[in-house]
């Protein structure tokens, strides 16, 4: 027999979130391990944070149509958690599979076609990307969806933005993608997400920090490619007197008058909003002819891409920044607290 691969989809300390299904299966889903006993969850704000990533919506997205209606299978009573771990799924109903067909031997250039083929060989799933396409945010969305609804009870706030797309760093955005999609080409962008009212004393140092946490599931999200946290990169043209952020008391509360830091010292929440943002990269999927290689005769060739992709999927990434750190922070959220 030959060696037998595993692809590691669950993330979490204290809520466990396993994420399955392929973009061209028969469902995607997930499962979440850990959620309390006893919330309701909101159907109708959890509908509408789907809506934002969902494709088929205007000229920059995908034409694919998935209504993304969460089939829950387990885990809720009359909407309220029960404790059981809670299962949904999200049926595929509008696929074409017979688009990527020339995939299986042609890999699409900063795709992860040829890693995949490389790590499991003609077992891998190419229809749609499989399992590394983004159509696998829905499920996300769903657990992320879920925990914006408790940290919101907790007075806590996610929210993300896009600061820019291209070059551009203006609203007209639109505009931007559907000059770049006539082209057949595609673009990234950064997006940014702050989290208000985490309190301080969350995370752990080192290897097991807020910072570490929030980007190991941020970097589960196809085509994120760089996360930074306050001022990030930005920081080394800095002297420590201009990064630095002064501590100060208001009304009872330690603070710090700049938020250089992105509000995490250490490893560990301060108090202060988190900060940070993700780089995503332009869509692999575009229509312009690209060299690439045949896996099966060994020989150099031009692929040209059929099918239907986003030329730009930053619009539809940002409530899955949201989703993403909403897991993380609330998984932080139950770890052992301090003396503070």
């Amino acid at each position: 027999m030959g060696e037998i691969l595993i692809m590691s989809n669950i993330y979490g300390k204290n809520i466990k979130i396993s994420i399955f299904g392929q973009s061209h299966s028969s469902a995607i889903g997930v499962t979440i391990d850990g959620l309390p006993a006893g919330f309701q969850v909101n159907f109708d704000e959890l509908r509408v944070f789907l809506q934002r990533r969902m494709p088929g919506q205007g000229s920059h997205t995908t034409s694919r149509k998935e209504p993304d209606e969460p089939e829950f299978l387990s885990g809720l009573v009359n909407g309220i958690t029960c404790g059981a771990p809670l299962t949904a799924i999200i049926r595929n109903t509008d696929v074409r599979s017979d688009d990527y067909e020339q995939l299986r031997d042609i890999p699409r250039p900063s795709h992860a076609d040829y890693a995949a083929y490389i790590k499991y060989g003609k077992a891998h799933d190419v229809r749609g990307g499989g399992h590394f396409s983004g159509r696998l945010t829905a499920p996300l969305c769903i657990a992320g969806g879920i925990c914006l609804q408790i940290l919101w009870q907790k007075e806590i706030e996610i929210a993300a933005h896009i600061k820019s797309i291209g070059n551009i760093s203006n609203s007209d955005f639109d505009t931007e993608i559907a000059a770049v999609r006539a082209q057949g080409d595609s673009l990234g962008g950064i997006i940014e997400c702050s989290a208000i009212g985490v309190p301080a004393g969350i995370g752990e140092p080192m290897f097991d920090g807020m910072e570490n946490r929030l980007a190991s599931i941020l970097l589960g999200i196809p085509a994120v490619k760089g996360v930074e946290f306050g001022n990030g990169f930005e920081a080394v043209a800095l002297r420590g007197s201009e990064n630095n952020d002064s501590f100060y008391y208001e009304e009872g509360r330690i603070k710090t008058r700049t938020n250089n830091h992105g509000g995490i010292l250490g490893g560990i929440t301060s108090g202060m909003p988190i900060i940070f943002r993700v780089a995503i990269k332009p869509t692999a999927s575009i229509a312009l002819e690209q060299d690439s290689v045949n896996l099966k005769t060994h020989e150099n060739t031009k692929l040209k891409i059929t099918g239907r992709h986003d030329p730009c999927i930053v619009p539809r990434a940002v409530p899955c920044v949201e989703a993403a750190a909403a897991i993380a922070i609330y998984d932080a959220l139950l770890d052992p607290r301090g003396y503070i």
